[in-house]
């Protein structure tokens, strides 16, 4: 999907103008790169987290003539995809035909896995 293609389905969704869905879009993207350029974590519930890492400084080898090259520090962004999001992703490549028609940002489902876990911490504590 490209930039142009996802302002089309806000647009479509939202009943808004490809204008005005351009600007939310925009908007959108770039309060994801300042917030970022601050090194602080997005987090969307249920679709994944974004964060930036650093890379440290290397020696590479340029491939063309195996000479020795200095790679520099630099940050990059990094994209984590949530247990929701693969879930969905997978159930789709398993050709269970499911659909995605609403995000779900309820947080129900985190609380039922916390208290599973910590059961069976339980469990394996007493035993």
């Amino acid at each position: 999907m490209t930039k142009a293609e996802l302002v089309e389905e806000v647009a479509r969704a939202a009943e808004l103008t490809k204008k005005d869905s351009e600007v939310i879009v925009e908007e959108v993207f770039k309060n994801i790169i300042q917030a970022l350029n601050r090194g602080e974590k997005i987090e969307l519930r249920g679709f994944g987290s974004f964060r930036v890492r650093q890379r440290d400084a290397r020696r590479g080898r340029n491939p063309k003539t195996g000479a020795p090259v200095d790679i520099p520090a630099k940050r990059v962004p990094y994209f984590k995809p949530g247990k929701e999001l693969k879930e969905l992703i997978n159930a789709q490549a398993e050709g269970d035909g499911f659909e995605v028609d609403v995000f779900d940002d309820d947080d129900d489902d985190d609380v039922a896995e916390a208290e599973s876990a910590s059961m069976a911490a339980e469990a394996a504590a007493e035993s």
